[in-house]
């Protein structure tokens, strides 16, 4: 996990991520509720490679601040990239990139 977390953190700025450990590890980039209505089509094009974009009325747990390390036999989830500072989330744009990445070595490689 920390090679991801690591990798996470420089490519999203420092923005934060969530690490949820139930039946794998899955990912949740914060980005600002005013991310564009364009993101709808990107995001029924990702479900396919099963990266899900949650929005209204969806629910996230978010574990406590001091949770920021991987710990497998005692949580479920943790701070894979820490909050920084109130207010700072990941950039959408950064987001889109690191899916569209993904998504191409998943798919091509």
């Amino acid at each position: 996990m920390g090679d991801v977390d690591a990798f996470l953190d420089q490519a999203l700025d420092g923005g934060p991520v969530i690490s949820v450990l139930h039946g794998g590890a899955r990912y949740y980039a914060l980005v600002p509720a005013s991310v564009p209505r364009t993101w709808r089509d990107a995001a029924e094009e990702w479900q396919a490679v099963e990266v899900d974009c949650l929005g209204r009325g969806a629910y996230l747990g978010v574990p406590p601040p001091a949770r920021v390390e991987f710990d497998a036999e005692t949580w479920a989830s943790y701070w894979a990239v820490p909050v920084a500072a109130p207010g700072e989330l990941c950039s959408p744009l950064a987001v889109a990139r690191v899916i569209a990445a993904g998504t191409h070595l998943t798919t091509c490689g």
